[in-house]
């Protein structure tokens, strides 16, 4: 039996720089950290040469090729593994909620299967085996970051080079503000959950027709991923309120899917209510929040979004990322 997990993610800057359709003509960067929240996986061998997978629904099947679940059957293929396994997913998040879920399925799928075939896999390898599972083989329209962030785990920074080369980097917050940081970062759930795929389309249509709009929004947005870069290593934690807020202005111009009625009106109550700005994770559409507040005015942030019926999510930040927490038999 063998278990691994990944983590959660959350974005601080410059999401959405990461998708091929942009960084292969610009280049792109972007800060984004895990959280103490997981995917799990459990492999095990099966007595029988069938394949048995339990995830929201269960399949039991003969051949990989019968495999419903896209990411499960692709995985296996990419490994060469045939029959005789089970696998087992839970999360201690929703999926379709803007914190990088599939990619941390990927990964923690992965490097579960790869430690059955007694393989060692650094974060690097999980990554950019990930990427290539949804990217490639599945040609889902996503960018890169979180195969990366749930791989590496931490506060990092991404630089995305045109011919996809990724860099890692860690960011240099100093440590006192780190807890600061956290504290002043307020997660909530929106209820709603949505395909970030089905929102990235339009985004990624655009750059590939070369839009010209679309493509100056995104250069915007990495700027304000390398301001916050700046503003957060100098100590300056209050400055990264501001540029959240700046960039959510300019996301909800590259798609018609980003917000509507309900999204604005939590942000513009948090905004009314504390919060220096903020944003949807993820694509957008629905999924959690996560805004920026005055510590001051925290408890009446809460409130406001209580009233609203929004949940808070305690969290933390996580600096292990990918990992297998249990390994017997084998």
């Amino acid at each position: 039996m063998i278990i691994s997990r990944a983590p959660f993610r959350i974005s601080l800057g410059g999401g959405g720089t990461d998708l091929p359709s942009y960084y292969s003509r610009n280049g792109g960067f972007l800060i984004a950290a895990s959280i103490d929240k997981y995917v799990y996986l459990s492999v095990n061998r099966r007595f029988y040469d069938s394949i048995r997978l339990s995830y929201s629904k269960t399949e039991i099947v003969d051949s990989v090729a019968e495999i419903q679940h896209d990411i499960f059957r692709e995985t296996f293929k990419f490994l060469g593994i045939e029959h005789g396994i089970e696998a087992v997913s839970v999360a201690d998040m929703p999926a379709n909620s803007g914190l990088g879920s599939s990619s941390c399925f990927t990964v923690a799928l992965l490097n579960a299967l790869h430690a059955h075939k007694r393989e060692y896999v650094t974060p690097a390898q999980l990554a950019e085996e990930a990427c290539r599972i949804e990217l490639e083989l599945l040609k889902q329209p996503i960018g890169k970051q979180d195969q990366y962030i749930t791989a590496y785990g931490g506060i990092n920074c991404l630089t995305f080079d045109p011919a996809g080369k990724v860099t890692v980097e860690p960011l240099r917050l100093p440590a006192d503000l780190t807890a600061d940081l956290k504290y002043r970062l307020v997660m909530f759930y929106s209820g709603k959950e949505r395909s970030a795929s089905e929102v990235l389309k339009e985004q990624d249509s655009k750059m590939r027709k070369l839009d010209k709009s679309t493509e100056s929004a995104l250069n915007r947005i990495k700027e304000i991923g390398l301001e916050s870069k700046i503003q957060l290593e100098r100590g300056r934690i209050d400055a990264l309120g501001e540029l959240m807020d700046a960039h959510w202005q300019v996301k909800k111009t590259l798609s018609s899917c980003v917000t509507n009625d309900f999204i604005d009106k939590c942000y513009e109550t948090a905004r009314g209510n504390g919060a220096l700005g903020g944003k949807v994770m993820g694509a957008g559409g629905g999924g959690f929040f996560l805004f920026y507040v005055d510590p001051s005015k925290k408890s009446g942030l809460l409130d406001a979004m209580s009233k609203l019926g929004l949940k808070h999510v305690m969290y933390d930040f996580e600096f292990q990322g990918a990992k297998i927490i249990f390994n017997v038999g084998s």
